[in-house]
Order: C-alpha cells, then structure tokens, then sequence
C-alpha cells in the first residue's frame, strides 16, 4: 500500500455512492478507483483495480454484499471490507462480519469518522468498538450451533499460553491498549500475537477471534 489509500464504494443506491465519493475523494490521502452497483460487479471491480479498502452495502441484487464479502476475505491478497448498513443491530451486518468484514458503518456516519474508519482499517487497525464487539458477540453465541464448540477448542489448543491469554482479552472486548495494560506488554506486542491469533485460528479479524474463545466456552 503507497502513500493513497485506494477505495472501491458498492453500493446500489447512485446517491449513496456519489456522497461516499465525495466525502472521501476530497482527501488528499484517499483515492476512490472505482464504483460497483452489486456484488458480483464489486468482485469484478475489485480484479480490475485492486482496492485497499472496499466499502460494500449489504443488500443488494445480483448478489448481496455478505456473499461478496466472504469471496473476497478468501483470497491471498483480499482488500479491507467495510460493510455499510441503515441498522447497527442488523442481522445482516453479524452475518457479514463473521464472513470476514473488517468491521461496518452506519449510512448517516458522520464525513469525518467515514474518512477515519477508511484509514484506520487500511492501516489494519480493529474498526469495532470493544463495546459494540461485545454486543454483536453476545447475539451471534445467542445462535451457537453443536460442533463450534470443539472445533473453537481444537483452535485454542495450538495457541501459546501469552497467545490464549490475549486471545480471550479480545473476547471480553478490551482494546489494544487495554490488553497491554492487562498483560503487562508494550501495544506493538499486542498487535503482533493478534497478527499471529488470526493465522493459527484462521480468522480475518477481532469479531471472529472473539467468536472462537466464546465458542470454546473461555469467555470470562
């Protein structure tokens, strides 16, 4: 990633999509390369031009932003997914992030916390709140399926012991700040045992992370 942030908005509202281009194409740091009217377009957008960061809405025809979404988070090189939506307790939007989506906005977000959501999820920063992490956990185990429980172990299990322990920290929603003051490590710590929680619980982000310790019944 260079010094511009690159932006792919799909979205199949035109209005919606030309006031997201006109927030975030007047910083100098954020470059919209392109826009998409459905999920499929998206996709097809997204190999044309390479994103940092698309912001996909979650309903739409063709193909709705949750299936788009989970195709892209699988790839080598997946671009950051925001996923915009009108309701924050949205099903949809639980749906979405547990296929990968680095975290959502809401549509009447005000310009300026827009342009910072683009930069600090580019910059591969959590975008959720610990306490908005926490509700969206809460109604996704509300809905805990038989068998997610021993595969969540069978995950936990390859962890080290400072791995688990941060592991369950993002769980009970804290911060990266708040699991540094707790474990007694430096923030860029931190940052690198999550980097390594999402490969070895083969996860895209801290919702996911957190699904799997309270799938394993650790949650405290």
């Amino acid at each position: 990633m260079g010094d511009v942030t690159t932006i792919l908005i799909v979205d199949d509202d035109p209005l919606v999509r030309s006031g997201l281009a006109l927030i975030l194409g007047g910083e100098r740091t954020l470059e919209v390369v392109a826009q998409a009217a459905d999920g499929r377009a998206g996709i097809a957008a997204v190999d044309e031009h390479r994103p940092d960061v698309v912001l996909m809405d979650i309903r739409m025809p063709v193909m709705d932003g949750i299936e788009a979404t989970a195709a892209l988070v699988a790839r080598r090189d997946a671009p950051k997914v925001i996923v915009l939506t009108t309701f924050d307790a949205d099903d949809y939007v639980l749906r979405a992030l547990a296929a990968g989506a680095s975290g959502f906005l809401l549509k009447d977000t005000a310009p300026e916390d827009i342009v910072a959501a683009v930069h600090k999820v580019a910059s591969g920063e959590p975008m959720l709140s610990p306490s908005v992490t926490t509700t969206l956990i809460q109604q996704v185990t509300a809905r805990h399926t038989p068998g997610r429980g021993k595969d969540a172990l069978a995950r936990i299990d390859g962890l080290t012991e400072r791995e688990r322990d941060v592991a369950m920290a993002v769980g009970r929603g804290l911060s990266n700040a708040e699991i540094a003051q707790e474990l007694y490590l430096s923030v860029p710590t931190v940052k690198a045992h999550i980097g390594r929680l999402f490969q070895k619980l083969q996860v895209e982000n801290r919702v996911q992370i957190a699904l799997c310790v309270h799938d394993a019944g650790l949650a405290g």
